[in-house]
């Protein structure tokens, strides 16, 4: 949308006044949060936004039309619109982000002491695992992986993880992406089949798809809507983790993601019962 570059023809200092000198890249995303805004009183109708925002009807509502697709904003008794649900995912996404890192660093460190391994904390960014937080285990090998370092979700313990709660047509369009990255051997209707497992048991595995010798059980947090925000792994290799190991420590990173899921609000608090030595 075009708009001209003269002020808008309101009076009182309106919004619209403080904006039309804005390069006109930058004035449509202005006015989609200046709309956002307007309606955290209350929900409030086109023409309302449109009188106090500063905007013609037609553009309004087009800018209105998108928001509400995008789930940032609603209607609400038919012809008036609120803030939608979208802000409320991205607002407990920002506290978790904020915190995570705070809420979980105690939990990991006790758990990296449990295990000797390197422990993982990570969230997805695209088609790739970020990850937030690594505490070293007391093993002489070291895996290789940093904070702030990235690793596509198709291979890892954590991105598997992350993607537990995806559609199979998501999963599908990943593949479509990142199939190259599949281990010689393993097709896409065998990542598929795994995947569906991984999602019944509510943990993942790698098993040497991203490095060879590392063997790594994952499993996802999630926040108080439910929604999985991040994942917590358990990484080492071949040599300390048989096939035996790594079904053992799938309870023990499960009651790890448990527990800080249960303090970022999630209702499904810790399973029962203790945690035993698995080194």
């Amino acid at each position: 949308m075009a708009r001209s570059s003269k002020p808008a023809a309101r009076t009182g200092g309106s919004i619209g006044e403080k904006t039309a000198a804005k390069p006109l890249r930058s004035q449509t995303l202005q006015r989609g949060f200046e709309i956002i805004d307007t309606v955290q009183a209350r929900p409030l109708t086109i023409p309302e936004i449109a009188e106090a925002v500063g905007l013609s009807y037609p553009t309004a509502h087009r800018l209105v039309s998108v928001l509400t697709e995008q789930r940032y904003l609603q209607t609400v008794e038919g012809r008036h619109f609120g803030l939608g649900t979208r802000l409320i995912e991205l607002g407990f996404a920002a506290h978790a982000a904020t915190d995570l890192v705070q809420i979980t660093r105690e939990r990991l460190q006790r758990l990296a002491e449990l295990t000797r391994d390197t422990v993982h904390l990570a969230q997805r960014d695209g088609r790739e695992a970020f990850y937030l937080d690594k505490l070293r285990g007391s093993r002489l090998l070291e895996i290789a992986s940093r904070i702030g370092g990235r690793k596509p979700l198709l291979t890892t313990g954590v991105g598997k993880a992350l993607l537990l709660d995806d559609s199979p047509e998501a999963l599908r369009a990943l593949l479509a992406q990142d199939a190259h990255l599949l281990t010689p051997g393993t097709t896409p209707e065998s990542w598929l089949a795994s995947m569906d497992s991984y999602r019944a048991g509510g943990f993942a595995f790698d098993l040497g798809e991203e490095e060879p010798i590392v063997r790594c059980v994952a499993a996802p947090i999630r926040d108080a809507s439910g929604r999985i925000i991040a994942a917590v792994s358990i990484s080492s290799t071949r040599e300390y983790t048989d096939d035996a190991r790594m079904h053992a420590l799938v309870p023990v990173i499960k009651d790890v993601a448990a527990e800080v899921s249960a303090r970022l609000g999630y209702r499904n608090g810790p399973r029962e019962g203790g945690h035993r030595s698995f080194t």
